[in-house]
């Protein structure tokens, strides 16, 4: 496994150039990107096989953020193990912009699926699962679905195709942050036991801490081992890792107001002072 400092820090890594992306646009999906972050760096610092100088390489694994409007956090995370520059996160949602809103395959390296449509990026998913063993290959897929998104039908349908068709080389996760567009998941639709529930549907399914990096790993390297298609159900927090994104109301989508702007750089510079006093414990030998 992946050494745990590395991850880590390649976990705050991300959050600190999530955050500052949204920040130079003023606006954006902040609570689900920052709920995902430790997911993307389990995935791309341990799991995936992928290789940013070649994003086409054929034998590398894929990922398909089905709640595309987390994208600010995928794209934050290809920029940080060397898909493009972290420049270019400066450009999120301008005019012309190669990093809009949503995941955008035909404008970003290392974006499988164009996502934002809720439900149809775990169907894309399921197809590529399916249509890698067809042709003989080993390639894993991965997909991340909201709990929100799971009010979709189509994510159900899938989950059946996904069981019935007994793709072992699928693994779901799923960003239970309990929180929504319009509200708790609980005040709009539901979600009861999500492990049962993708259990009934012929999953593997197991609840997993959602900001404990190194839990994760560990979760999937016991997917990529089952016999069967698994699922991930990682309890999050919608803002996790940012007080005044967590404690936010309406954190779905924020558009930054003097207090905001001044609250977000603070938590910048706490994630930058937290990773140099990393660096310098590692260059000391005192490794934390």
């Amino acid at each position: 496994m992946a050494q745990e400092r590395d991850l880590k820090r390649l976990a705050q890594t991300i959050r600190r150039l999530t955050l500052m992306e949204l920040l130079h646009a003023g606006y954006g999906h902040f609570g689900g990107s920052l709920s995902i972050v430790e997911a993307l760096a389990a995935l791309y610092g341990h799991a995936m096989k992928v290789d940013p100088a070649h994003p086409d390489w054929e034998d590398r694994d894929y990922f398909v953020l089905s709640k595309g409007h987390a994208a600010p956090a995928l794209y934050a995370t290809l920029a940080a193990v060397g898909f493009f520059p972290a420049e270019r996160l400066e450009t999120l949602n301008a005019n012309g912009t190669k990093l809009p809103s949503h995941a955008d395959r035909n404008k970003v390296e290392g974006v499988e699926m164009t996502t934002g449509s809720m439900g149809q990026g775990i169907s894309a998913a399921a197809g590529m699962a399916y249509g890698l063993r067809v042709a003989g290959k080993s390639n894993q897929v991965y997909c991340l679905v909201g709990d929100g998104e799971l009010n979709e039908g189509q994510c159900w349908e899938a989950t059946q195709f996904i069981a019935h068709q007994q793709l072992t080389n699928f693994v779901l996760l799923v960003d239970d942050n309990k929180r929504q567009l319009d509200g708790p998941t609980a005040d709009i639709c539901q979600t009861f036991d999500l492990v049962a529930k993708f259990e009934a549907f012929g999953l593997a399914a197991e609840l997993v801490p959602g900001q404990d990096v190194m839990a994760i790993a560990a979760a999937l390297d016991r997917a990529r081992e089952a016999k069967r298609p698994t699922c991930l159900v990682l309890d999050t927090i919608k803002g996790a890792g940012v007080d005044f994104v967590a404690n936010a109301k309406d954190n779905h989508h924020l558009r930054l107001d003097g207090a905001g702007k001044e609250a977000i750089a603070q938590a910048i510079s706490l994630l930058e002072a937290e990773l140099n006093l990393d660096v310098a414990a590692v260059e000391e030998g005192t490794d934390r």
